[in-house]
């Protein structure tokens, strides 16, 4: 269970860094643990974290884990994969004019795309100026192809990809990747919205290794919550 941070942009959202004892901090530590050894017979390499709506947090998550995974010596980059509506450049206060959108369509090399050490360890590649078609440039021979480039070079690639019921792009990243999170908001998400988001996600390839709450009470417990932990006190 993760506290939802007040709306503040950029750096501030990086729970891991800013306050790196934290409970909620140590809530990723423990969720970057449990992705890494969900299962003892797949390496979970590429894993996709996304919602079932907008605004549930997952953008903030993906951050804050693809960190955690590089303080425990992973060689990690994170790809904002959310061409509709990208944010990742923001939080950690990036350009967006080279990414991910036209890195796929051969517009820019990968070595211009990646932006190095956004965070000690880590890598990023932003969403790119948004197309009039994420869905084919994601479901492209392309994208394939930057994937297994990148598995040669890291040991962890973390996708932020937009909600799972909204669009499609999830369900076709979901079948490159090899395992699949999904955030909930604890407080305003509907139980149908998260289970409906749940069976498309168990319709893909990729391993769903669980729920990440966010925003939630302890009182407000449910069955269907992989992942939760106390709630940090002010």
């Amino acid at each position: 269970m993760f506290k939802k941070k007040t709306r503040r942009n950029n750096i501030n959202q990086l729970e891991i860094v800013n306050r790196p004892k934290s409970v909620i901090s140590e809530q990723f530590r423990t969720l970057r643990t449990n992705v890494l050894f969900t299962s003892s017979d797949v390496h979970m390499k590429k894993i996709i974290v996304t919602s079932s709506e907008p605004s549930e947090g997952k953008s903030t998550i993906s951050a804050n884990l693809a960190i955690s995974f590089t303080q425990a010596g992973y060689k990690t980059i994170l790809i904002d994969a959310d061409m509709r509506k990208p944010t990742q450049h923001k939080v950690f206060e990036m350009m967006n004019v080279k990414g991910l959108s036209n890195l796929v369509a051969g517009q820019v090399q990968l070595v211009d795309a990646i932006n190095k050490e956004v965070q000690p360890g880590l890598d990023f590649i932003s969403a790119g100026p948004i197309p009039p078609n994420p869905a084919e440039i994601l479901g492209s021979t392309a994208m394939t192809k930057l994937l297994e480039e990148l598995e040669t070079v890291y040991d962890i690639i973390v996708l932020d990809t937009p909600p799972v019921l909204a669009v499609a792009d999830s369900q076709i990243l979901g079948n490159m990747a090899d395992g699949s999170l999904l955030v909930v908001n604890g407080r305003k998400t509907h139980r149908d919205k998260v289970i409906d988001a749940k069976a498309q996600l168990e319709k893909c390839t990729a391993k769903l290794l669980g729920v990440v709450l966010n925003d939630l009470n302890k009182k407000d417990d449910g069955e269907y919550y992989y992942y939760y932990g106390e709630k940090e006190k002010n």
